[in-house]
């Protein structure tokens, strides 16, 4: 296929707000694709690319770009993939110079509107409404497959371009063959806010109180006694954590897949703040030093696998079974079960008393929903905070000069592929944030005017709002009131960023609590 056909029905997607639309003209041109083509044309219309981030910078995409455009359609995706290949494998002495010349050629050959679809995957910016659930729905019609079929793979797999080439080649005997393998993480399970503890049983019933621990998510993987930890971003930690590994290896079970939060604590069991515990996680660290200055303990509360058994389909009280058939006590969070709104409130409190952030209530019967934020897991924090993505930053005044600081807050639209602006706040930010968030920024930005600089919404920040209020100042008809920044979240993708729907249903509990 022609990147020009690939092109067009980006275009086609971009142009319509009609979820139906949309699916069916991603369908349409997925039915086209040669196999060799499909990996690489579904990574293209969900705005990334086979090799990942390239770390093309914005002025090597605008001192690349050629100032004519080629006069016919020639390029085709095994062409452009072929080049970004090279590009990702350029390196060393002289690569800076290597990579423009490259992508020089390649924006040579290509039409004007084929130019604007590279430069925008590159920057990080092709936003045309194809996000992955719109995906996942064209591969299933066009493979004539189940939808339950393809969410399951994309799931295990944790890679939508490997799901499709499978659905599109082999059909459903293709996606049979995806499941829970040691050593390949799968995407963590998200949760949902609830107002309270009244709001979580009345939506679950009968429900599993956790605590809910300020620190860093892990999984952990164990074959015999080899164990691996993988971060929320399904990066291999282990090297960093050796307290986990001697936590899990002696445990009476040949395999093993755990959910869990690690965290370094203080001397009387109080938590150390979330940025402290991510100190762990430095790119490069004297472990052996570390592990004495910032002890880490892990806490599990769900097993995705034991032995031979594939637990994510079974119901969460099965899970949870095994964890305590497993685990000794000290290696799981403590919980509750039950439907009772007292016992529960004590139980937060418990959890707040100790320092930690508040509670998760879980239902008993939901499947391990990986990748999605999912119903059945409902988080309750003493001060409601929102997950967002940072959109745009402004160059501060006085004693801020020369570091951006008011920054421009939005919420994930995932039914317009896009970021909705909420509102701005430069109050909770230190020194010290100031300036990781201006060199942080400047290597996102995509534009900038007199005052403000304009970044890739790649960044999300978590933000403490005493509430949310109507606005007709913001696109979405709602701001934020007293928002205050609580910690930059450089563990999530924006993919996980709280949704303008969950503002919106925030926005309603409000208002009828006050009505």
């Amino acid at each position: 296929m022609l990147l020009a056909d690939l092109t067009q029905t980006s275009r086609r997607v971009a142009e319509t707000s009609r979820r139906s639309e949309k699916i069916a003209a991603l369908a349409e041109c997925l039915r086209r694709l040669a196999p060799d083509e499909i990996a690489i044309a579904v990574a293209f219309l969900t705005g990334e690319t086979l090799q990942g981030r390239l770390g093309i910078g914005p002025s090597t995409i605008a001192q690349a770009r050629p100032d004519a455009a080629a006069p016919s359609a020639t390029l085709s995706l095994i062409d452009v993939d072929r080049i970004l290949r090279a590009l990702a494998a350029t390196a060393g002495a002289g690569s800076a110079t290597a990579r423009q010349r490259q992508l020089t050629e390649l924006l040579a050959r290509a039409t004007g509107p084929e130019q604007e679809f590279i430069t925008r995957l590159l920057y990080g910016e092709l936003r045309q409404g194809a996000l992955e659930g719109v995906m996942l729905k064209a591969i299933a019609r066009a493979a004539q497959v189940l939808l339950s079929q393809v969410r399951r793979a994309s799931m295990l797999a944790g890679s939508v371009p490997v799901v499709a080439q499978a659905a599109l080649t082999e059909g459903a005997a293709g996606l049979q063959r995806f499941s829970l393998r040691l050593f390949q993480p799968l995407l963590p399970m998200l949760a949902q806010p609830a107002r309270d503890v009244d709001d979580a049983l009345s939506q679950l019933g009968v429900a599993a109180f956790e605590w809910k621990l300020d620190g860093a998510r892990v999984q952990v993987h164990k074959s015999g006694d080899e164990v691996r930890v993988y971060s929320r971003g399904l990066n291999d930690v282990t090297a960093a954590v050796p307290e986990i590994v001697e936590a899990v290896r002696p445990l009476p079970v040949r395999a093993l897949v755990l959910d869990g939060e690690t965290i370094a604590l203080r001397s009387q069991g109080r938590p150390q703040p979330f940025q402290v515990t991510m100190r762990r996680f430095g790119r490069k660290l004297d472990v052996d030093a570390m592990r004495r200055e910032l002890p880490l303990q892990v806490f599990f509360f769900d097993a995705l696998r034991r032995d031979d058994e594939d637990l994510i389909d079974r119901p969460a009280a099965e899970r949870f079974d095994a964890l305590v058939e497993t685990l000794p006590s000290g290696l799981r969070i403590p919980r509750l079960t039950t439907a009772d709104t007292a016992a529960a409130q004590t139980f937060l409190a418990e959890a707040l008393a100790r320092g930690h952030e508040g509670v998760m209530a879980k239902s008993l019967d939901a499947p391990y929903e990986a990748g999605s934020r999912g119903s059945g897991w409902l988080k309750i924090k003493q001060a409601h905070t929102l997950d967002l993505v940072v959109l745009a930053a402004e160059w501060g005044h006085g004693r801020r000069r020369g570091w951006l600081s008011n920054l421009h807050l939005g919420a994930r639209d995932p039914a317009a592929d896009a970021f909705v602006m909420l509102g701005k706040t430069f109050k909770g930010l230190t020194d010290e944030m100031l300036a990781w968030q201006t060199k942080t920024l400047l290597d996102l930005e995509v534009s900038r005017d007199a005052w403000t600089v304009y970044v890739r919404p790649e960044l999300v920040v978590e933000v403490a709002v005493s509430e949310i209020q109507e606005s007709p100042q913001y696109p979405g008809g709602l701001a934020l009131r007293f928002a205050r920044v609580k910690r930059y979240r450089t563990d999530k993708r924006p993919e996980e960023a709280d949704t303008i729907d969950m503002v919106r249903r925030l926005f309603a509990a409000q208002v009828s609590r006050t009505v």
